[in-house]
């Protein structure tokens, strides 16, 4: 075990919830040095104790952890990405050398390999075995830190799952290696890279000249982003790439929208029953987060299903409403539903009826539930 030293915490309020950041000390052999971190934990991670959290891991943390770190905080608020543990690795006077390459292979050697090894073998089994994590990992860099990033793909597996690189100061030969092997890594992968129109000239081609590469990368398992920024510079842009990183790296997370209910939902082909299992699915081997279904979800697949007359998806939804939210009235409603299409009024009264006393969900609520329970006496 690493001697870390606890240094000090404060709390970032937000509301009446508080996402809590630690600083710490670490003790680090390869290194034969102490470095500081920073250590965002997620809003009530202490009360939480059963849930796992994927980590972001931020180079130049000096200023580059506050804006990734508040990005995560409040995406993660409104549930456009999972709750996360960020980590901070403060680099100030020591970057050059954290990164360092040889002349000849641009491959880490001296300090830049020791570093390297940092990362990978003692500062994130550290903060796998003292929080709460899942296997799914983000590296943030920014120019001489991005690239660096980027030689954690060559490991197999990549100690990775996505990358933001933003403006990087690429080391020769990085794009032909990048473009050699990243079709060879069968992980599902996730890569953003960003420049701006105002960027540093030099490191602006470069980065086009990746983005012309990567793009015609054809990969079932590769999923790139890229951004040139309007007015953009080296430094202003980081700010513009962060959210524009997250929003897509999650999007998948998200809650459906209202362009994934009419473009997905509404398409007459989705069996739309079958789409929110898989959502739910691939948020779980993406991001290793096992999450109950969210009441916004059942409700745009329920619309769409009784919009499209998809009245087995009604009933399946209702079983597993009744399964994940016993004490909520959509599992009744949509039930109720599904044998008011049958014609089974006397049922469909009874079970909405049956819902009276159980926690609202939206829009459905008791009282919607027992106004169609009248109506349905009238007509029985």
């Amino acid at each position: 075990m690493k001697k870390i030293i606890f240094f000090a915490f404060f709390a970032i309020t937000f509301g009446t919830v508080n996402s809590q950041v630690i600083y710490e000390e670490f003790n680090s052999k390869k290194l034969d040095e102490t470095r500081k971190l920073k250590i965002q934990l997620p809003r009530n991670y202490e009360t939480n104790t059963d849930k796992k959290y994927p980590i972001v891991l931020v180079l130049d943390a000096d200023y580059l952890f506050e804006p990734v770190a508040g990005n995560v905080d409040y995406f993660s608020y409104w549930e456009d990405m999972p709750e996360t543990i960020v980590v901070g690795v403060m680099q100030s006077g020591t970057r050059y050398k954290d990164g360092e390459y040889d002349d000849r292979s641009y491959m880490p050697i001296d300090k830049g390999a020791s570093f390297f090894e940092f990362i990978g073998l003692e500062l994130i089994p550290y903060i796998d075995e003292n929080y709460r994590t899942a296997k799914f990992i983000i590296g943030v860099g920014h120019d001489f830190t991005a690239n660096f990033l980027n030689y954690y793909l060559f490991k197999d597996p990549p100690l990775l799952n996505g990358y933001i690189n933003l403006s990087p100061d690429l080391a020769p030969m990085m794009e032909e290696r990048l473009v050699q092997r990243i079709p060879q890594i069968p992980e599902k992968l996730f890569y953003y890279l960003a420049t701006g129109t105002d960027d540093i000239k030099g490191l602006k081609e470069s980065t086009e000249n990746l983005n012309n590469q990567l793009k015609g990368i054809e990969s079932e398992t590769f999923n790139y982003y890229y951004d040139n920024f309007e007015n953009a510079t080296h430094y202003t842009l980081v700010g513009r790439g962060i959210p524009n990183a997250l929003e897509k790296i999650f999007s998948v997370y998200r809650p459906i929208s209202k362009a994934e209910f009419s473009e997905v939902l509404m398409n007459k082909d989705t069996q739309v029953y079958q789409y929110l299992i898989d959502k739910y699915q691939i948020i779980k081997d993406l991001f290793g987060l096992d999450i109950p279904i969210r009441i916004n979800d059942f409700i745009a697949v329920g619309t769409a299903a009784e919009k499209q007359n998809q009245w087995e998806a009604v009933e399946n939804l209702a079983k597993l409403a009744k399964k994940q939210y016993p004490d909520n009235v959509l599992g009744d409603y949509y039930l109720g539903r599904f044998y008011e299409s049958k014609g089974d009024y006397r049922k469909a009264i009874r079970i909405y009826r049956s819902g009276f006393g159980k926690q609202d969900a939206d829009f459905i609520t008791q009282e919607l539930l027992l106004d169609l329970a009248d109506d349905l006496s009238t007509r029985d």
